[in-house]
């Protein structure tokens, strides 16, 4: 038996009819998704909910987003309401000292450097470039660079390479060479948004289990515990020594590989922050070869987190050392067995432009280079990297702008040497000034940073402001950078929220504080005072 047919004509003509019927008589109208008219829609369960979510995202913690922060913004929220005197508030401004944020409006406002903004604006209006006005504004320089960037990607609106512009790698490549001395394959550098989204690109990588581990220093950056706790991984924690220039015990650290290994865990990878945060250390040479032995004895990747390498505020004593310079600095040991760990211990390297003197955090660029990793990982990580299709392009050149900065005798040089020094000088001048008034503060012992944008003081409250914490269900460092933020609007970030616990007995703790702060001298008198106060009340038994 044939199957009946219906003419297109016939069909549509009687949808129409039926359509139209219907809305003559919308009580007619039924759907094939209707339910009882009885049903409450109140009755609705939704499908998300805390409880059907990924359970890994819950255990996911940020400190330096997190209560300290959201109360921050609300106070930020009033008063620019003109509310301040309604709600209580008081202070007259919120100072953001929780996260390394240079350029925000207004309490930071970081002046961005010149070069920088006439390439990306040249790139986002080309045409601009055919106007010889624009010869009054933009130097030469700026231009030619804005015309290499777009023959390489065409338009800043267009998705470039996955691993990122092959101009730009190459640019990465000639960067690094010239820091370490030792040639770079641009293939083997992904440009990523921001270094944070290289580290969880490769953290996925990596991680192939609940029974993988890597190592994260305490106090450590939350990205990286928060990033095991998204892919279910277990952090294998090594302690920073506060008394020793926050440096690494590579024997313990060993020791530590032994011990998680012994209860199932398997050791991948270690994470290291050179120069350090929240701490500010910056690795001396030879902690940095050490383990790097130790990396190659006990079989694990190093990823080395180096986004603070041009904020160096002691270079005579602590210079910065690049993981990978070191690393094929073992070539040329007379010893054979060192001398080959320059071509086999893994190593990852991350840099960025939210940090050094360029504060581009809202442009989201960075990199990582892979250090022999093998071929068929690295087609794996080329993989998931496409899946993103590409890092946000102004990144990109931001990037470029990062590793190719203009050199002497080219025109916009004069400009941004008198820029990126006076910016330099400001966060030394910053960093010496608030570790020095911090440092005399009673129950407050503060070490000059030798690099990055932070402090991190150490802070002896008494059993008194233990007590107080918990009776009010908080961790004395979270109870303290609270009512410093109630006092003063100094927001800050406790040194639990890196990993650093307070000792609930004597209530010795760790805050962070950025050095970012644009009046320094109302930073410490408001945060002196607070301090003074709070000591009064809570700390009568030091």
């Amino acid at each position: 038996m044939s199957s009946p047919t219906i003419s297109t004509s016939s069909y549509y003509s009687t949808s129409v009819a039926s359509t139209s019927s219907m809305a003559s008589h919308p009580s007619s109208a039924t759907s094939a998704y209707s339910t009882s008219a009885t049903r409450s829609p109140s009755s609705y369960k939704p499908v998300l909910s805390k409880s059907s979510i990924n359970p890994h995202v819950i255990n996911v913690e940020y400190a330096v987003r997190g209560e300290i922060s959201n109360k921050a913004n609300n106070y930020a929220k009033l008063l620019s309401e003109g509310k301040k005197e309604s709600a209580g508030i008081k202070f007259d401004s919120v100072v953001t000292a929780n996260i390394g944020n240079p350029q925000q409006q207004p309490y930071l406002a970081q002046k961005p450097l010149t070069f920088w903004r006439q390439v990306a604006a040249l790139t986002e209006l080309p045409y601009l470039m055919e106007h010889e006005s624009t010869r009054a504004v933009f130097p030469e320089d700026t231009i030619q660079r804005a015309k290499a960037l777009l023959a390489d990607v065409g338009s800043v609106g267009a998705y470039s390479h996955s691993k990122g512009s092959a101009l730009v790698r190459k640019h990465v490549a000639e960067f690094i060479q010239e820091r370490d001395g030792y040639p770079v394959d641009p293939e083997l550098i992904y440009l990523t948004t921001g270094a944070s989204g290289g580290v969880q690109l490769l953290m996925q990588v990596m991680v192939a289990g609940p029974d993988s581990g890597v190592m994260i220093p305490i106090p450590q950056y939350p990205l990286y515990s928060a990033a095991l706790s998204l892919y279910n991984a277990q952090p294998v924690e090594y302690q920073l020594n506060p008394f020793d220039d926050w440096s690494l015990d590579v024997q313990a650290m060993s020791k530590s590989i032994d011990e998680a290994r012994g209860k199932g865990v398997d050791v991948r990878a270690c994470v290291v922050i050179n120069p350090g945060n929240p701490t500010g250390q910056c690795l001396s040479e030879d902690n940095i070869k050490d383990l790097i032995r130790m990396a190659h004895e006990k079989r694990v990747v190093l990823l080395a987190d180096e986004v603070y390498q041009a904020n160096i505020f002691q270079p005579e004593t602590r210079p910065f050392h690049s993981f990978r310079k070191v690393l094929k600095d073992f070539s040329k040991s007379q010893n054979a067995e060192e001398a080959s760990m320059a071509d086999e211990v893994e190593l990852i390297s991350f840099h960025s432009i939210s940090k050094g003197v360029s504060g581009e955090c809202g442009r989201r660029g960075g990199y990582f280079e892979l250090c022999n990793i093998s071929p068929e990982v690295e087609a794996e990580i080329y993989k998931l990297a496409s899946i993103s299709l590409c890092p946000s392009l102004q990144g990109q050149i931001g990037v470029d702008m990062l590793v190719k900065p203009p050199k002497k005798g080219e025109p916009s040089y004069p400009l941004y040497k008198a820029e990126t020094e006076a910016i330099h000088k400001t966060l030394l001048q910053r960093s010496e000034k608030m570790a020095e008034r911090l440092d005399k503060l009673k129950g407050v012992s503060v070490d000059p940073a030798q690099g990055a944008l932070y402090l991190f003081p150490r802070l002896e409250l008494g059993s008194k402001a233990v007590a107080e914490a918990e009776k009010r269900g908080k961790k004395v460092d979270n109870f303290y950078c609270l009512e410093m933020l109630d006092a003063t609007g100094i927001c800050v970030v406790p040194g639990s929220g890196f990993g650093k616990m307070p000792d609930e007995e004597t209530g010795e703790c760790w805050f962070r504080t950025t050095i970012l702060a644009k009046e320094t001298d109302e930073f410490i008198e408001r945060y002196g005072k607070f301090h003074d106060e709070f000591m009064k009340m809570y700390g009568g038994d030091l």
